[in-house]
């Protein structure tokens, strides 16, 4: 069964605590069973065992501060919403996929792919029934699965966010009607199904993830992009460093909104077409198949096509104008005969092969930001969609101010 954003069955969320028979917390132990690299890597676990301290995420780049007069790096952001493993193996796939082209990306885990359906109840969403949950449960199969992606996307440099838990969206409770308060729940639900999975999901032999996700955890992107208003307050409040919830951004340089870094899906071009729609699968299945997941097979390979263009439409207007990082997000769903998971795949390794690109995830991004100059980021935010400076990077920034861009 899918595991999706949108149309899968997710698992249940618990915070159960530990049961015996387990080491105390501190304990040394290697990460038994895990791969070459987890088990090189001394582990103290933390809790149940579900996750365990063992030093700094591998393949991190150390941010340098923009110089003037050079070019700024065009980042480009892969990012997955309610990433888990699943029959189709799309995760595993696409960390393949990563390593080949150098690119590291976000994956953000839906909190209820942590526990099996049985423990359903162990979820207490805001505003909704116990156990309720739009996305559904996983199995003990599926959890298994999805911690081994999420162990190793780590280990490979990738970010592990969350896209939060039960997926309710709309003006009937959804997480656009949702308190500070009651965000701030659902933040530490989604904390404690990754810090509980072993014993939630009766997996008491299986190797810790190698990360403190209460420490790990600096972002992620809310359900149907609603609710960012109360949920900001709330993520800073919870130790966030950015959000990535916003919706019909533009592509220009970033800006802090309630302490956050503000990531949004931006508008691209949709070829063919006179509008432009949200970097995502999702959105221009939409405008393809109104919003039908099968729809004409005929079709498939024209709307990936059609994606793919978006993609490096949007990709080459900041690349040859204002450099402004690119944000794409996915599923990972063979939605339209998997019509645009080749899209993606195909961009992947067109895109984080050019010279002077940086194919990273947004935690990285926020690391390279926070490292800069606040009176050039200003300069950059500046530039208009597209706009290169006048004059070229050679003379940026200019001696006098530049008019601020719309938006």
């Amino acid at each position: 069964m899918a595991l999706g954003g949108l149309t899968a069955l997710a698992l249940a969320t618990g915070a159960a605590g530990c049961s015996g028979g387990e080491r105390p917390e501190g304990a040394e132990t290697p990460a038994r069973g895990a791969d070459e690299e987890t088990a090189r890597r001394p582990a103290r676990l933390i809790g149940d065992g579900s996750t365990a301290e063992t030093g700094p995420q591998p393949h991190q780049p150390r941010p340098e501060r923009l110089q003037p007069r050079h070019k700024p790096p065009q980042f480009v952001v892969f990012s997955w919403d309610g990433a888990g493993e699943d029959k189709q193996k799309l995760f595993s796939h696409f960390r393949g996929v990563g390593k080949r082209h150098h690119a590291t990306m976000t994956y953000f885990l839906s909190g209820v792919y942590m526990l099996p359906t049985d423990r359903r109840r162990l979820y207490d969403p805001p505003r909704h029934r116990r156990g309720a949950s739009d996305i559904g449960f996983n199995d003990i199969k599926g959890v298994k699965d999805t911690v081994a992606q999420l162990r190793g996307a780590w280990l490979d440099g990738n970010e592990i966010g969350t896209h939060f838990n039960g997926h309710f969206c709309g003006p009937r409770d959804g997480v656009g009607t949702w308190s500070v308060k009651e965000w701030k729940s659902e933040i530490r639900q989604a904390e404690s199904f990754v810090a509980h999975w072993r014993t939630n999901a009766r997996l008491k032999g299986e190797p810790p993830l190698p990360f403190d996700y209460s420490k790990e955890l600096v972002g992620g992107r809310a359900p149907c992009l609603e609710g960012q208003r109360r949920l900001v307050p709330a993520a800073k409040a919870m130790g966030f460093r950015y959000d990535a919830s916003s919706i019909g951004g533009r592509q220009v340089w970033p800006r802090r909104i309630g302490g956050l870094w503000d990531f949004p899906l931006q508008d691209i071009p949709v070829p063919g077409r006179g509008f432009e729609t949200l970097a995502m699968d999702y959105n221009f299945l939409a405008n393809q198949s109104g919003g039908r997941t099968r729809g004409d097979p005929s079709r498939h390979r024209a709307w990936g096509e059609q994606f793919r263009e978006g993609l490096l439409a949007g990709f080459d207007r900041a690349y040859y104008g204002n450099r402004a990082p690119l944000f794409i997000g996915d599923h990972f769903e063979s939605w339209n005969g998997g019509t645009y998971m080749r899209a993606v795949e195909s961009t992947i390794g067109t895109v984080c092969a050019k010279d002077g690109v940086r194919c990273v995830s947004f935690k990285q991004l926020a690391d390279w930001m926070d490292a800069q100059d606040p009176k050039l980021l200003a300069q950059l935010r500046a530039l208009d969609v597209g706009e290169k400076p006048k004059g070229g990077w050679g003379r940026f920034p200019a001696a006098r101010p530049v008019k601020r861009a719309a938006g």
